[in-house]
């Protein structure tokens, strides 16, 4: 955080590691206390605060308001489950230009998930970024819906109907059938991203995107080129998103052409905002506030969304900084008491 005083930096530190801490103790508290369900649930949290973590390197740190980031959320599903619907009838996936055969280790599958996203946002990216604005939204939202597209006309893997497979893919050493093992998988690795994302934001890269996300014409004055700053931003972001889809099949045991909807890039996008625009934790605690959200009202009504919506409009419009910027801004409050 450039410019930030020690304090401030500080602050935001233990804040993250407040956030990341209390969903750790959610789920080992209910492992303790045999509610599995709710180990579950912080488990999608953990999954869908990382698909958060992705979009907001693009849009928190890089300023690209990406609507199509379900896109690389469904290929990293499709790839887990295409993967693991073949380890399990002994077909090649392909045999041209070379056989390539399915996978249940997640080890395997989860480099090939993030591979294809990034070949699909170096391309998106490379067509998406000549425009700004309004206009980049709906390239970018166009992209994730010819894929959805493509997903539901597929009849090889379920077309609309989706792709099951009943055995989730395993993770060396541990039994990922068991709630508390699968969740301490996705906090695993959502917490890499989190540090991955704090060390790239902190670079000499992190500070270019930053600049061009503030002033273009002043970074590329300065020699700062702002197309493939963005466009590897991009792709890193896809990267992770994707990570965060293959996790979410194998949590489900289940891919549908709904993870390539315009309703999965919203949902991805409120985490965002509602945890706070270019915040660490902050697609975390969206998610998490999410998910709590819709464990308890769901069941009262189908129209819980509405609540979600006026929180989200009360935050655009009088906490821009999201919920952990009005954590941190009663933090401050308190030191000068």
């Amino acid at each position: 955080m450039q410019g930030a005083d020690p304090m401030t930096m500080s602050r935001d530190l233990i804040v993250n590691l407040v956030i990341f801490a209390l969903l750790v103790a959610v789920a080992v508290g209910a492992e303790i206390a045999g509610q599995g369900f709710t180990v579950t649930l912080a488990t999608k949290a953990a999954i869908l605060g990382l698909a958060g973590v992705g979009l907001n390197l693009a849009l928190g740190y890089g300023g690209l308001v990406s609507f199509g980031h379900a896109a690389f959320f469904g290929i990293g599903g499709y790839v887990t489950g295409i993967f693991a619907s073949h380890a399990a009838n002994g077909d090649p996936i392909t045999t041209l230009p070379f056989t390539l055969m399915g996978s249940n280790e997640m080890l395997g599958i989860w480099p090939m998930a993030m591979l294809a996203a990034a070949v699909a946002a170096l391309l998106i990216g490379a067509l998406s970024l000549r425009t700004t604005g309004v206009y980049f939204i709906m390239v970018t939202l166009a992209f994730a819906q010819m894929i959805y597209y493509f997903a539901i006309s597929w009849p090889r893997y379920g077309g609309e109907d989706g792709l099951s497979f009943y055995v989730r893919n395993k993770f060396p050493g541990l039994n990922t059938l068991v709630p508390i093992q699968y969740f301490a998988i996705c906090a695993g690795l959502l917490g890499l991203a989190l540090l991955f994302t704090a060390v790239v934001t902190q670079s000499r890269f992190g500070l270019a995107l930053q600049a061009t996300r503030q002033n273009e014409q002043r970074s590329t004055a300065v020699g700062i080129p702002a197309t493939p700053v963005r466009l590897t931003a991009f792709v890193l972001s896809a990267m992770i998103t994707a990570l965060a889809g293959a996790l979410y099949a194998d949590l489900n045991r289940f891919v549908s052409p709904s993870m390539f909807s315009w309703h999965m890039s919203g949902e991805i996008m409120v985490f965002v905002i509602l945890g706070g625009v270019g915040r660490l934790c902050g697609p975390v605690a969206g998610a998490a506030v999410f998910i709590l959200l819709e464990h308890l009202l769901g069941p009262v009504s189908d129209h819980w969304q509405a609540l979600l919506g006026l929180m989200l409009l009360a935050i655009v419009l009088f906490a821009p900084g999201g919920l952990i910027g009005l954590v941190l801004k009663a933090l401050r409050r308190a030191d000068h008491v």
